[in-house]
């Protein structure tokens, strides 16, 4: 049988478009491609993919396009949050190349890239949330507490300009950096990590019925997985790793958020625990920089989801091997003459 092709757009190094091409050949059907904006992403050059394409940041789509047509991928994945967006917004022209985006429905897309937005929708209909608010004056912050956590409403991934604050002047310095930056600052309630940190995925057939979740409790003794900490205070990094098992009480939990925001494909739910209750703290309406973990650990959702596109059907419950899912970094040379 002949191999599908699939087109990830965007493979920096060690981010969620090169762990999805690892998932991808795990599963091994699919020959796999790339393209990125940057001549020097790590995906450019690693051997995994079977050819890799630079497109240009001022006609992305149309350059996207053209390396799918080169490659002859009918397949098309995000590799990242920018991608994601970008080309969630271009259903009519994927359609008319015939080339299907891998992903979750443009409404819920919306919705996740509106942290506020979200969290309102989730206390809404009474899923349990960390208290979360718009930051505009001191005043702001008093029904939310200190410590607390500032991140931009809007846009992001991992955790950039996410920020620890144990007081009303810095969450107030944080929130005018995020304005400065264009955007708009929220404040969410702290939430310890004893009861541990969570990183769930929970994969949904076109229906909204869950087809899969899997959990990670995440290891934070590792510095590539964490991002600050100090003065009482821990916030994770983008690389996951840890201890992946059922947990089908969080699972269950992540679901119900699932099926909260009407997700219709990926959706990777990241929060703490507090009395057994899963306090999210971050949703992307995406594949996670983990699925390759996940993969290892028997949950290739990835391939999973594809074959539920091509078919319609309803797959069956897969095996979990529980175990530690550890990640590092990878190195590579890459020739003057080789760049492309």
């Amino acid at each position: 049988m002949d191999k599908q092709k699939v087109m990830i757009a965007g493979i920096g190094g060690a981010s969620l478009g090169t762990e999805i091409c690892k998932a991808l050949l795990l599963a091994g059907r699919y020959e796999v491609y790339g393209c990125d904006i940057s001549t020097t992403a790590y995906g450019m050059y690693d051997p995994a993919f079977t050819a890799t394409y630079k497109v240009d940041r001022a006609h992305y789509l149309e350059s996207v396009l053209d390396a799918c047509a080169h490659a002859g991928a009918s397949w098309l994945l995000p590799g990242g949050e920018q991608p994601m967006v970008l080309l969630g917004q271009a259903n009519d022209q994927l359609a008319a190349a015939v080339i299907s985006l891998i992903g979750n429905a443009p409404g819920v897309v919306a919705l996740c890239s509106d942290k506020k937005a979200t969290f309102k929708h989730l206390k809404k209909v009474g899923i349990s949330i960390p208290k979360t608010g718009f930051i505009s004056q001191t005043a702001d912050l008093e029904l939310i507490g200190f410590p607390c956590i500032v991140k931009p409403s809007t846009g992001t991934g991992g955790s950039d300009s996410v920020f620890f604050a144990s007081s009303s002047d810095e969450a107030m310095i944080y929130a005018e950096f995020i304005r400065r930056n264009g955007g708009q600052a929220i404040a969410q309630e702290y939430v310890d990590e004893r009861e541990g940190e969570f990183t769930i995925g929970v994969l949904s057939y076109q229906d909204g019925s869950a087809a899969s979740s899997i959990a990670m409790r995440r290891c934070l003794d590792a510095k590539l997985s964490v991002a600050y900490r100090g003065r009482g205070g821990l916030i994770s990094s983008g690389y996951s790793q840890g201890y992946i098992d059922l947990f089908p009480d969080l699972c269950r939990q992540a679901e119900e958020i699932a099926v909260a925001v009407g997700s219709r494909g990926p959706l990777n739910v990241q929060g703490r625990v507090r009395d057994g209750i899963l306090l999210p703290f971050e949703i992307n309406p995406r594949f996670s920089a983990s699925t390759y973990l996940r993969a290892l650990a028997g949950l290739n959702e990835v391939a999973m989801f594809i074959h539920h596109l091509q078919t319609g059907k309803h797959l069956g419950p897969v095996t979990i091997k529980p175990g530690w899912y550890l990640r590092s970094l990878t190195e590579q040379y890459v020739s003057r003459d080789r760049l492309k």
